[in-house]
């Protein structure tokens, strides 16, 4: 028997390398932005949530440092105890304003979010339903609830209906959990549809908005606003860190569900609240989200004119673009050596994507997300990139 009890550590990581499944972080200098510089490289910068390039908005910096002017560094404490401040109520109001609810509770992260959502509205008499290709936040709350967990296929409303006709009576209360826009897909879940399977079967349903806010319907609500399913009866939830170019998560819904989360949310209860920055960079992000309406359009636009010069691309590129409804294009790639090789390729050409791999996806791919800021030059120069790099 080994004497170390931290050894199995050093031989874990070994099996990492050997599966091309290790990870490491690479260090960005300066502001974000269509162009990032990383080891004194200047990059085009495909590989950013920050979909409205609100992260470095003059704007949206100075509503930081004001509120760090009068609130100081950090929360210090709970919302409960000590730390809430009056910006904090500000922007659940607007959270809830954005998203047509009665009220909204600010989380210090999406991924809290989800945790504290979903373990306090279910337990172990109670049952999900989660889409296969969830977020892992989503994933990790379910299995912290205790609740019994089935998955069903991607995007599968007849796989809900028949594991709700199975099993629903069998348990006090269901949750359906599914992402709107699917992170390492790009692609949308079928959501009035599982909506109305949830209404029949008499089921809550999650959604998670955290590539949708900001970014989908007229209003720039998400894709519950882009998909008609404002003002129906779900809970949704988002993040600030994306499109909003902040940091934080949120659950909207109903004035009771709001205030019960704020009672039984054990990781909104017992974590600091959400620091004065981060608080009000995302209130000025959302301010910047209703008054500018032509920065999601360009959003748009960027993304139209990507996707027409991938389909006119070689058919070694076009041919492997999954199908996406968003601002997130993936490319399949045969393996997670081939997709490493391809990333550093275009790091060469001066090029940033996300070279996505097991476990993270069940296949390896290319993701490449759009931001409003994005220049026609840059796409062109992506696709010749990915031209030289993907001939076969």
């Amino acid at each position: 028997m080994s004497t170390n009890p931290y050894g199995w550590i050093e031989d874990s990581l070994r099996t990492i390398h050997r599966a091309k499944w290790y990870r490491s972080v690479q260090e960005i200098r300066g502001c974000p932005g269509p162009v990032v510089r990383i080891d004194g490289q200047e990059l085009i910068n495909f590989a950013s949530n920050d979909y409205l390039g609100l992260a470095g908005d003059s704007r949206v910096i100075s509503a930081a440092i004001a509120a760090t002017q009068l609130y100081g560094t950090g929360a210090t404490g709970s919302r409960l105890i000590t730390g809430h401040r009056p910006i904090h109520r500000e922007l659940e109001r607007a959270i809830a304003e954005l998203k047509q609810t009665e009220d909204a509770i600010v989380f210090s992260s999406g991924y809290l979010a989800n945790l504290g959502a979903i373990s306090a509205l279910v337990g172990k008499r109670d049952l999900i339903l989660s889409d296969q290709y969830n977020h892992a936040s989503l994933k990790n709350g379910a299995i912290l609830s205790g609740a019994t967990v089935l998955e069903y296929k991607h995007g599968d409303v007849e796989g809900v209906k028949f594991l709700l006709e199975s099993h629903r009576k069998d348990y006090r209360r269901c949750l359906i959990l599914t992402d709107t826009v699917f992170s390492m897909d790009g692609d949308l879940c079928p959501l009035p549809e599982v909506l109305d399977v949830a209404e029949t079967y008499g089921c809550m349903l999650l959604v998670d908005e955290a590539h949708g806010t900001g970014v989908f319907g007229d209003r720039g609500a998400g894709a519950v606003e882009y998909l008609g399913c404002t003002g129906r009866g779900l809970i949704q939830m988002g993040t600030l860190s994306k499109a909003l170019g902040s940091l934080g998560g949120y659950v909207a819904g109903t004035a009771p569900l709001i205030d019960f989360l704020r009672n039984r949310a054990a990781s909104w209860i017992y974590t600091t609240g959400l620091s004065p920055a981060d608080t009000a960079a995302g209130l000025g992000a959302i301010a910047i989200v209703n008054q500018e309406p032509q920065r999601r359009a360009k959003l748009w636009q960027n993304v139209k004119y990507l996707k027409q010069l991938l389909a006119e691309s070689v058919p070694s590129v076009a041919s492997r673009l999954l199908p996406s409804e968003s601002p997130i294009l993936c490319l399949q790639v045969p393996d997670a050596q081939t997709v490493l090789a391809v990333g550093e390729g275009l790091k060469a050409a001066g090029i940033l994507v996300g070279a996505v791999r097991p476990p993270t996806v069940p296949t390896s791919r290319i993701r490449v997300t759009v931001m409003a800021t994005h220049e026609k030059a840059h796409c062109e120069r992506l696709v010749e990139g990915l031209q030289s790099l993907l001939k076969s």
